[in-house]
């Protein structure tokens, strides 16, 4: 019985000094070191309106289907934007039901933006991404939608193009992915200047 004590003594201490440090102390330095240095990151990136109530995250797309809207690019998260439900749709691409989906948001692509047979659709426009929760859409995606917003709020389309400009965000570092607009930091803007 004493042999047995010897051996689970050390193991027992390093459990316990163990689940203090890495379980207690790292997590609170971790989280201490966030909300001095990096608060909004830490707090999910959020987005409030013009009278301060959160609207969103930066980080998490949202469905916006209106024709005065910019829209997302589609979601395969759950019912669409559901972050419990994070995932891709695990299509490959010789499968017959992506391929018939993609056909199909093309075809609605174009007619809700007024679009015809000869114009390209952005990839983006049309496809779900790996996480389906992605809050950007390309630059192309944004410019092809531009004219029916200009036209739904009765905006002047440079008034709208420099909107898409403003809110076009760089590559990650400055190397990594495309630039790419933020739709929910878009709809805001032009909310705000449309004054809805």
């Amino acid at each position: 019985m004493k042999a047995l004590l010897r051996q689970l003594r050390p193991a027992i201490t390093l459990l316990a000094l163990f689940t203090l440090v890495l379980g207690l102390a790292y997590p609170l330095l971790v989280t201490g070191f966030a909300q001095v240095f990096v608060r909004d990151q830490a707090d999910g990136s959020l987005v409030r309106a013009d009278d301060g109530t959160v609207v969103g995250s930066r980080l998490i797309g949202q469905p916006f289907t209106g024709p005065t809207y910019f829209h997302p690019r589609p979601s395969a998260a759950g019912a669409g934007y559901d972050g419990s439900a994070s995932s891709g749709s695990n299509l490959g691409p010789n499968s017959a039901v992506l391929l018939d989906t993609v056909a199909g948001r093309v075809s609605d692509f174009r007619r809700v933006n007024g679009l015809d047979a000869s114009v390209k659709v952005p990839v983006d426009a049309v496809t779900a991404s790996g996480s389906g929760l992605d809050p950007h859409i390309s630059i192309a995606n944004a410019r092809l939608q531009a004219p029916r917003i200009a036209q739904q709020r009765q905006l002047d389309l440079d008034e709208v193009l420099r909107l898409v400009d403003e809110h076009t965000d760089d590559r990650q570092g400055w190397v990594l992915g495309e630039p790419g607009v933020n739709v929910l930091d878009l709809n805001l803007a032009l909310d705000s200047a449309t004054g809805r």
